[in-house]
């Protein structure tokens, strides 16, 4: 990549960074996605799933197509970094890198396009709503998959703590599975003087918390990863009050169905024996969530090959990471591969989802290249 365009994507990356929008809000980062896709004259389609873009670039006679995709919504987070680029948004900011993503897929989108050697249609893939609010599906419910063929696709997440520009294929597994997770527990308020007169949720909240560390440790094959997070408590009105409602929140992941299975049983026969024990009642919810993110084999070969071809180094030895990553929809559909690039390090706060966190700008050219290099790749078969 020459050093015009690499200045380029980093100034379009910050321009993102400062104008981060929240999943299902994407319209403006939408709106900078086209209009960067016009300069570089590659036909698009907006407001597929919602905020999504998909942009087509077809050359030669093959009929051979690939995806190439990438996030763009923000998380609901107030940046603390003081960079100059910082989020101008309150309460808003790219603490997981999806403006890098983004910007890394138009500067794949200017490689291909510029180069004359590769034949076959590139699809380009702009997916909002990732964070936890189903972008990926939503899309392929739009007919992803049946306006836009591709036969395989690629995706990658930048990776802190992994050296700067290094890509991280994995065989199999690579990201979890993941859901959110809500219990509430209904008792009987009263003076909190007086709690012979009430039915405690709070109390029964803090054992329900304790007794749910039960569900990996003693419920589950130890040799199948799996979590389960309380992340939030809400109830209570007065200090001096036995609340009437508590609410738990939290999340669930693991890699396989079978797991995911048996820690939602758990889940719920744990909850609703902590609340006959403290005589309160226990409603559960877990909707259903994002599907574990495996590779498949071929393509992460593929994954490795582009990189090997385009001289980016790249590892295979790296453990999945119990994270999760909606692309995972697209790999039930389609073979491909989901990589991770590192951040560099992740030291002071840089990690993923951290107010301190900020993609790192110098990666930009290994993460455009990778794009466009598995990109051709796969289109030789």
């Amino acid at each position: 990549m020459d050093a015009s365009l690499a200045e380029t994507l980093a100034a379009w990356r910050r321009h993102l960074h400062t104008n981060p929008e929240l999943s299902l809000q994407e319209a403006q980062t939408a709106a900078f996605v086209c209009a960067r896709l016009a300069e570089l004259g590659i036909p698009h389609v907006a407001g597929v799933g919602g905020h999504g873009v998909v942009a087509t670039i077809s050359r030669g006679q093959s009929n051979r197509s690939v995806g190439l995709r990438a996030d763009m919504d923000a998380l609901p987070i107030t940046e603390t970094t003081g960079a100059a680029h910082a989020s101008h948004n309150p309460g808003v900011m790219h603490a997981c890198g999806h403006d890098g993503h983004t910007t890394s897929l138009l500067g794949a989108a200017a490689l291909l396009a510029r180069d004359t050697t590769w034949s076959g249609t590139v699809q380009l893939v702009f997916q909002p709503a990732e964070e936890g609010y189903g972008g990926a599906k939503a899309m392929l419910e739009d007919g992803l998959l049946d306006r836009f063929p591709m036969e395989r696709i690629f995706g990658y997440h930048n990776w802190p703590g992994l050296e700067a520009g290094t890509v991280a294929v994995h065989d199999a597994a690579v990201m979890a599975g993941g859901t959110r997770l809500e219990i509430t527990l209904d008792g009987h308020s009263g003076h909190a003087a007086m709690p012979h007169l009430t039915r405690d949720p709070m109390l029964a909240a803090g054992h329900l918390i304790v007794a749910l560390q039960s569900v990996v440790s003693r419920n589950l094959d130890p040799m199948q990863p799996a979590v389960v997070s309380i992340c939030m408590v809400d109830g209570g009105v007065a200090s001096n009050q036995i609340p009437t409602r508590v609410t738990l929140r939290g999340t669930c992941r693991s890699f396989n169905e079978a797991t995911r299975l048996e820690t939602e049983a758990a889940i719920h026969r744990i909850a609703a024996g902590v609340a006959a024990t403290f005589g309160v009642l226990a409603q559960v919810s877990i909707p259903p969530g994002i599907s574990a993110t495996v590779n498949h084999r071929a393509e992460a070969d593929m994954a490795a090959a582009a990189c090997q071809e385009a001289g980016i180094p790249f590892r295979r030895d790296l453990a999945p990471a119990m994270t999760s990553e909606d692309f995972g929809w697209f790999l039930h559909e389609r073979p491909g591969a989901f990589v991770w690039i590192g951040n560099g390090p992740s030291e002071g706060g840089r990690e993923l989802h951290n107010s301190n966190y900020d993609f790192n700008d110098a990666i930009l050219p290994n993460a455009a290249g990778f794009l466009a290099g598995v990109a051709r790749r796969a289109l030789r078969g």
